[in-house]
């Protein structure tokens, strides 16, 4: 061994085990021990000690010369210890229990934001407004874990809080106690303020269908070795430890759920909201219940009682009427079956009753369950034949031959039986005369007990809930009347709802019997409607639909009109959806129900609603134009709209004077958002003015107006109304940045009162109708370019060139054509540069100078000019055609001294294609070849 290696051994070996208590946290950040740190078994100090630890050191306040107390430097150091605190809480999973119960708010915040910060999340943008779905996986999930912490310390912060006994007055520790306090209040406040958006956030995460990731301590690293990294490992799709949808899911609803809980005191709406989180909660653990018992029958790791317990409780809760739960049962149920046979038990009796009437589901899961029960490499020879045994026996307990030979022919069968088992087996089931398999007769049901009047009537009560047939649905009642005259049965549940128009005339009814029918039937029509089972909502409006005619005009006409909703909603999502026209019937009866003046007769909004939206999504312009009667016009408003839409539709290929009918389409829609403003004056005298509402001089108000957009698919009507609230956005005297729109130029530049807006609610809107716009039709390249002036207006620069990118491929055939210039225009170029040179990828944006009508050189010079560009460089020279900007890059790496990059640009220079004594259809075609490529990898960068 040499000297030097020597010194090094006895250098290493002279360390002390363990630091010295006052500097472990210096040893640690200098010796880069954290890891080995965490993994020991008990780490003294713990991890969350660490944490705050970190925290503290990097927040301590400086003093300068002057002695004047200065915020914490953003120097090295502190940065490093910001780091460390992050990568305890990602070896913690960045489980919230723990942090929770262990950090206080103000650590908890700082860390968290901490965690923002390193994610992306911009500084300064409100997290209601980042489209979750176009974020990265970590930053999505870091704005979720924040805004799930903020719901989570405002429900806490309302409970009780038992105060601890006081010790001796120590002065030092009640004014960090008061400190403390005044912060951690000062934080609350904050998040009761933003409690409405971290609630809307968390219920916009439900919507996503992708696995999120959160960042690790590698990650983490990552970023801190190379900041600048836009598309490395550190941010890729697949980075981090990955958070199922399943759940993520689960974690949202429940904290929704907490929060829903605790705002339900004074609202019983709320409270179900409250009720149908945690259901859901209740039933995605039910679900991972099943991947974990599959997983737990190749460790055999959790105790055989538990697992039959948790079963027995599944079971109950599904006795009790919850249908949903029998899969779940079955599921369980199979994962126990498979564990016992291995362990070398006898088949339960619960699952023979599971599998009376099997199918190819319980089949394909019973199969699916045994192959990932089975380690076939590692297995015992016992375990091998008990699972073929088990096979053998389910294929002789099965009358049917179809699911014999799904199980005969399975890889697992095949593989753990021999050729001549397998053939006997076959033989033996072909053979077989049909018989009744006795080994397998239920045991008796609880229900074929003789039961008492009051049990009966609790079972038909269930059976009346369960029940969609009609005419079932009326003999429950007639029994159950027969067995009380004190009970009003349409009380039995609360799901069952009928709007409060129709209510009144319903209870008047004076049988009860009848009252009860009529209730019943009707409430379960229109929730089979909303839930899309158009067959029974039709039996049973038809059922009620012919007992009311007996005795009730009124309510037959009610009715008719429910029958004629529920016609709607058949064709738009039936045949409507391939773009068949409805039935002339069917418009007939709309423009009947449109003209209906009969008095006295009660009238659902929304009825109105979705037949003005069905006449414009078929382009019945002509009616709502021309033959729409005059009163009409006065007395419903959804009319009057639909009227004005339909005109201006018509009118837009006309010359610009003769738009009348867009102008005053414009004014009604102003006055809709428009607001109100009242003074009032106070017990000192003041005259103050109150907090604006929304102005009830409009047709409707904002809200309605938004509802019945989002019933409208006919692209045109679309465009006209994005366009119109798009062009209100620009009016405001305060706009920076504008959002183009097709049509923009048929509406007002300007509006008299600019007070009376209510720009704020018109942004919402423009965010609201944009994102429905797209739902529709995710390949308008017009829609697309909004969406990224949304975002580019919003200083969210990545998704805005995502958006800029994606109008751009879908009008080219993902650029293998060249792009329109009426889509890429000069201005969307400039934005696309701008996001390009906020994002510090100074190459792409002397690249996209290139596309403008007239080439920026200014711009492209200066952005060459930066040392500390993000993206890719020199390997984007291939994609510069233009030949003044390629010497410009010689000279510049020739003047740094960068001999391999300027020869890049050189042998850019050289390609014959470029050669400037080419005709221009040579020029013009490498320049087109050159874009296609660009924006190809741009487009797979931010996609």
């Amino acid at each position: 061994m040499s000297a030097e290696a020597a010194d090094r051994e006895a250098a290493t070996s002279s360390r002390p085990c363990t630091p010295p208590q006052t500097c472990w946290f210096e040893f640690l950040l200098e010796e880069s021990l954290l890891e080995k740190h965490l993994r020991k078994p008990c780490p003294d100090p713990a991890p969350v000690q660490l944490i705050v630890q970190f925290l503290e050191q990097a927040s301590k306040p400086s003093v300068n010369e002057q002695n004047q107390v200065q915020p914490p430097p953003d120097n090295k150091r502190n940065r490093i210890l910001k780091l460390l605190a992050l990568k305890v809480a990602a070896h913690l999973k960045w489980d919230l229990d723990i942090l929770e119960k262990s950090l206080s708010v103000p650590v908890l915040n700082m860390l968290l934001n901490e965690l923002l910060c390193i994610s992306k999340v911009p500084p300064g943008t409100k997290h209601v407004d980042m489209d979750l779905a176009s974020l990265p996986p970590t930053t999505a999930m870091a704005i979720l874990l924040y805004n799930r912490w903020a719901i989570r310390t405002i429900v806490q912060s309302s409970f009780p809080v038992k105060q601890a006994k006081p010790g001796p007055p120590q002065l030092s520790v009640m004014n960090q106690m008061q400190q403390e306090k005044e912060l951690t209040e000062n934080i609350l406040k904050v998040l009761k303020e933003q409690a409405s958006d971290s609630i809307l956030v968390l219920e916009a995460a439900l919507k996503l269908d992708k696995d999120l990731y959160v960042h690790t301590m590698r990650t983490l690293d990552l970023l801190a070795m190379e900041p600048g990294m836009v598309n490395g490992e550190a941010e890729s799709s697949a980075a981090g430890l990955k958070i199922r949808t399943e759940e993520m899911q689960c974690q949202v609803c429940y904290d929704l759920g907490a929060a829903y809980f605790q705002q339900g005191s004074t609202n019983g709406a709320v409270y179900e909201n409250a009720r149908e989180k945690f259901f859901r909660t209740k039933e995605l653990i039910a679900e991972d219940v099943v991947k974990i018992f599959i997983e737990d029958n190749l460790t055999f790791s959790l105790p055989v009682q538990f697992r039959h317990s948790v079963l027995r409780e599944l079971f109950q809760k599904a006795q009790q009427g919850n249908e949903a739960l029998d899969e779940i049962c079955f599921k369980v149920c199979a994962c126990n079956t498979v564990r016992d046979i291995l362990e070398g038990r006898t088949i339960s009796v619960p699952f023979n009753q599971l599998f009376l009437r099997p199918n190819k589901e319980k089949i394909d899961f019973l199969l699916e369950v045994c192959s990932r029960s089975v380690n076939l490499e590692k297995a015992s020879d016992s375990l091998k034949g008990n699972m073929a045994a088990f096979l053998k026996n389910v294929c002789l307990g099965l009358e049917d031959l179809q699911y014999v030979f799904m199980i005969s022919s399975h890889e697992l069968f095949i593989t753990l039986l021999k050729d001549e088992e397998r053939k006997l087996l076959v033989d033996q089931m072909r053979k077989r005369s049909p018989r009744v398999n006795l080994c397998i007769k239920p045991v008796t049901s609880f229900y074929d007990i003789p039961a008492s009047a009051s049990v009966n009537i609790g079972q038909l009560e269930h059976q009346l809930i369960l029940s969609v047939d009609p005419w079932r649905i009326r003999q429950i009642l007639i029994e159950l009347h027969g067995m009380t005259s004190e009970r009003q049965f349409w009380t039995v549940s609360n799901k069952w709802e009928v709007p409060s128009v129709y209510s009144g005339v319903i209870l008047g009814i004076k049988d009860n019997l009848t009252r009860d029918l009529v209730y019943i039937l009707l409430a379960k029509g229109l929730h089979c409607s909303t839930v899309k089972d158009f067959s029974h909502a039709k039996q049973l409006f038809a059922a009620c639909l012919e007992l009311v005619t007996e005795f009730s005009p009124k309510l037959r006409q009610v009715m008719l009109n429910e029958m004629l909703l529920l016609d709607i909603h058949t064709h738009e999502a039936g045949t409507g959806q391939s773009g068949e026209r409805p039935p002339s019937d069917l418009i007939s009866r709309v423009r009947g129900y449109l003209e209906m003046r009969l008095p006295d007769i009660p009238l659902r909004q929304v009825i109105a609603e979705e037949c003005v939206a069905f006449m414009l999504n078929w382009r019945e312009n002509e009616y709502l134009t021309l033959q729409v009667p005059a009163f009409l016009l006065q007395s419903n408003p959804y009319v009057k709209l639909g009227q004005l839409l339909a005109a201006t539709c018509k009118e837009l290929p006309g010359p610009k004077e003769s738009r009348r009918t867009a102008k005053d389409l414009w004014e009604v829609v102003v006055q809709i958002c428009s607001v109100s403003s009242q003074h009032k004056r106070g017990n000192d005298g003041r005259v103050s003015l109150i907090k604006q509402r929304e102005s009830t001089l409009g047709i409707m108000y904002r809200s309605e107006l938004l509802s019945f957009i989002k019933k409208l698919r006919e692209p045109l009507v679309l465009t006209i109304i994005l366009s119109l609230f798009v062009k209100l956005h620009n009016v405001r005297e305060d706009i920076v940045n504008d959002i183009t729109a097709e049509h923009i130029s048929i509406w007002p530049s300007s509006i008299p009162n600019l007070q009376s807006v209510d720009f704020e609610a018109v942004a919402i809107t423009v965010k609201e109708l944009v994102r429905y716009a797209l739902s529709i039709n995710p390949n308008s390249h017009s829609w697309l370019i909004i969406q990224a002036d949304i975002y580019f207006a919003t200083n969210q620069y990545s998704a805005a060139l995502h958006y800029y990118l994606q109008a751009g491929a879908v009008c080219s055939d993902f650029f293998n054509k060249a792009v329109p210039p009426d889509v890429y225009t000069d201005q969307v170029i400039k934005r696309m540069i701008k996001c390009c040179s906020l994002l510090n990828c100074h190459t792409q944006v002397a690249i996209l100078c290139q596309f403008l009508r007239e080439i920026d050189y200014k711009t492209a010079f200066k952005s060459l000019q930066e040392q500390n560009s993000h993206d890719a460089m020199d390997s984007y020279y291939d994609y510069i055609w233009d030949l003044t900007i390629l010497e410009y890059l010689t000279y510049l790496h020739h003047k740094r001294g960068e001999t391999d990059k300027r020869q890049i640009a050189i042998k850019a220079i050289g390609q014959t294609e470029l050669n400037a004594s080419n005709p221009e259809e040579v020029l013009q075609l490498a320049a087109q070849r050159r874009k296609k490529k660009f924006l190809q990898a741009m487009a797979k960068l931010y996609f």
